[in-house]
């Protein structure tokens, strides 16, 4: 007697979209994936994955490829402009404290390692979803309309980024995404002699990470309306860090204004009241957008994807609307406290008052010469998560 396989559609082949279209292949769905976007090109260009997002990865099989591209050691450094160290951090200690290094990797290196767990035909681009019908628990299928066609599933999973047609459609009542105050510049250059580490300035701040291969990813931020841009990002960010220790200044140089990458933040302030309606469930962006200050925008949609998995392991086509409340119940709360101190940390960070900033610089030198390990201690309910222990 044959089983007919529970089916879902993922929305969105992101960092997150694969993983929960891996993890739900992995236990035995039918997974097809819609992309909009022609090709499969990687947005963005580097991701730092932390513990917690390795730990997840492993639940699919693909951490170990990604722990061999670790490549930030010994120690880092907070810094002020003129080059003065504020706070150290040690990598050794990251590791202590959290059993796993932070690894940085091209995001083009992330997406090749999630494609390998899919089957050759789960992956269908240039796929707009126009609307989606939630469907509920008397077995009613989730409906999709495409550009071309419209289907029907089990479970769709709405993993279509900040700005989720999938999520308006759910929740049209909510204010959705609002602006952080502050915009993004990020790169990868050659290989550059440098000291991993961030530069925290008036509203102002620059950072730069090895990665395996030699070259060196960095970021940059400013407080600015949202909006603006330049005809040559490169030439506004060399006039912004123009004050900036070295190497900050060739760094920018080292990349053509086609290679830097411009956006302006967004996130989700308001959280939303569930994340999931009928049989759809939203992961990643699409669900709690946040600040970069953490690094957990892409590590959070790595843990929805395997806790959603889990969730829905053993559950029969007929009960995952029923099911789906639990996987809004360990997530919704969990990340909207790491969307907070996200935030809480970004607007720190991007103080510009001659006296704020000032007194924030006080603070983390002296905070770094009496306890080392004071800025992790915060990382240490998002970083020691750990998967279900089914969710393999």
């Amino acid at each position: 007697m044959s089983v007919t396989k529970p089916e879902a559609i993922v929305v969105g082949a992101g960092p997150g979209g694969l993983t929960a279209a891996t993890a739900l292949h992995r236990k035995g769905w039918s997974v097809v994936v819609l992309e909009r976007a022609a090709t499969l090109e990687p947005i963005g260009a580097a991701i730092a994955v932390a513990p917690n997002g390795l730990r997840a990865l492993d639940a699919i099989g693909a951490g170990e490829p990604l722990r061999e591209l670790a490549a930030i050691q010994g120690t880092a450094t907070l810094r002020r402009p003129d080059g003065r160290v504020l706070a150290p951090t040690s990598g050794e200690a990251f590791v202590e404290r959290f059993g796993e290094p932070m690894v940085l990797a091209p995001r083009a290196e992330l997406m090749r390692v999630l494609l390998a767990g899919l089957p050759a035909n789960a992956l269908r681009t240039g796929t707009t979803v126009s609307s989606v019908l939630p469907g509920g628990p008397d077995h009613r299928a989730s409906v999709i309309t495409t550009t071309g066609e419209t289907l029907t599933a089990d479970l769709v999973v709405g993993a279509d980024g900040i700005r989720s047609p999938i999520r308006h459609a759910l929740f049209p009542e909510h204010p959705g995404p609002r602006y952080a105050g502050f915009t993004t510049w990020r790169a990868i250059v050659p290989k550059t002699e440098m000291v991993p580490g961030e530069t925290w300035g008036r509203g102002l701040v620059f950072g730069a990470m090895p990665l395996a291969d030699g070259r060196v990813y960095w970021y940059a931020t400013a407080n600015r309306p949202a909006g603006v841009t330049h005809g040559d990002e490169r030439a506004e960010l060399l006039r912004l860090y123009r004050d900036f220790h070295a190497p900050i200044g060739r760094l920018i140089e080292a990349a053509t204004p086609e290679q830097i990458l411009h956006l302006d933040v967004h996130e989700m302030a308001d959280p939303l009241p569930a994340h999931h309606r009928g049989r759809v469930v939203l992961i990643g962006d699409a669900a709690h957008a946040m600040t970069p200050n953490l690094g957990q925008g892409g590590n959070q949609a790595l843990e929805d994807a395997i806790e959603l998995a889990d969730v829905l392991t053993g559950v029969a086509a007929d009960k995952v609307a029923q099911a789906l409340p639990a996987y809004t119940a360990r997530r919704l709360a969990h990340t909207s406290a790491v969307v907070r101190k996200s935030r809480r940390l970004g607007a720190m960070a991007q103080w510009e008052g001659r006296y704020a900033v000032a007194a924030r610089d006080g603070f983390l030198r002296a905070a770094g010469r009496l306890a080392p390990d004071a800025a992790l201690r915060p990382l240490d309910s998002i970083l020691r998560w750990r998967p279900p222990v089914d969710s393999a």
